[in-house]
């Protein structure tokens, strides 16, 4: 039995609540990694799991050890970083999900640069706007706009996107330009829904000019959970929407989108990166969470920034 195997294959069923989730993140048959954790308990001889037909949960001494075992792997992982050229070099498996259109328009086109500075570095990206759940799926990492609900993650604030109200020509060419932002709610106009994972709900859009402050909920035709969707309902004319500029600014030069309510303010749009709280920051999710920090002020209109 190799030992390392074995507690990592341990720490992962652990984390992923199951035999064949953690096989899935590790590449092993969920076979090798139940016969690497019996090993385990055998030389132990401690009952580390318990084991029945719909779950898998950890023994009292299983998490007892679980906490030793996540601290050896980060001691290892450390001590094998810390070689000469291993610091300037990181190097692995990292799995990171982001937003739709945050991968679209900056993260993949950028990462030749990444790959270029760390070429040994194997990322495994997600792509979408739904509630990822970073134990159980393995996930190194996330990117989300909007306020950070879960008190369980380490979340780092890396910038505030500024948002705007727009609107496809053909849409106002059928429906009319909205004078204020209320017209959306008492008329014939539509908005595009967008469904918050956090939620799964549409959520009122707060707008103000000078002391007059107004809560848009609208009614909408249809309603999306993905941001490239939603983009794209609107370029299609299905009704107004709520973007980050960074989204908009394109298609609005290009004469696809308008802007509306220009005299009024939205509140920014917060943009977080998350990470589990017992989750080593290894040397390859360090220069990770480092570059996209410098991809978001390099390239999003940010309006404040956060203390590192």
């Amino acid at each position: 039995m190799d030992r390392f195997d074995a507690m990592q294959a341990f720490a992962r069923v652990v984390e992923a609540g199951s035999f064949t989730k953690a096989a899935d993140t590790l590449r092993l048959s969920r076979s090798t990694v139940s016969a690497l954790v019996r090993q385990l308990e055998a030389h132990l001889r401690v009952k580390l799991l318990h084991r029945t037909t719909r779950q898998v949960s950890v023994t009292a001494d299983g998490a007892a050890y679980y906490e030793r075992v996540v601290h050896l792997l980060a001691d290892l992982d450390d001590a094998e970083t810390s070689l000469s050229g291993a610091t300037a070099a990181p190097r692995g498996r990292l799995r990171v999900d982001v937003p739709s259109p945050f991968a679209r328009m900056l993260l993949v086109p950028a990462l030749p640069d990444f790959h270029a500075r760390y070429p040994d570095i194997q990322l495994d990206l997600g792509v979408s706007d739904r509630r990822v759940d970073l134990i159980g799926e393995h996930v190194d990492c996330v990117v989300r706009g909007g306020t950070m609900t879960d008190p369980s993650l380490v979340a780092r604030h890396i910038g505030d996107l500024q948002l705007g109200v727009y609107a496809a020509p053909c849409y106002l060419q059928r429906m009319g330009t909205p004078a204020h932002p209320l017209a959306l709610e008492d008329s014939d106009h539509r908005i595009v829904g967008f469904l918050w994972a956090r939620t799964g709900r549409p959520l009122p859009y707060a707008m103000r000019r000078g002391d007059e402050s107004v809560g848009v909920h609208g009614r909408y035709v249809v309603a999306l959970d993905d941001g490239n969707a939603y983009l794209a309902a609107g370029l299609a004319g299905l009704g107004v929407l709520w973007l980050p500029t960074y989204m908009a600014d394109t298609h609005v030069a290009q004469g696809e989108l308008v802007a509306l309510f220009e005299a009024w303010t939205l509140a920014p749009m917060p943009l977080h990166l998350a990470f589990p709280p017992n989750r080593h920051v290894s040397a390859k999710l360090r220069v990770f969470i480092d570059w996209i920090v410098e991809l978001v002020e390099r390239h999003l209109p940010v309006t404040t920034r956060s203390p590192a």
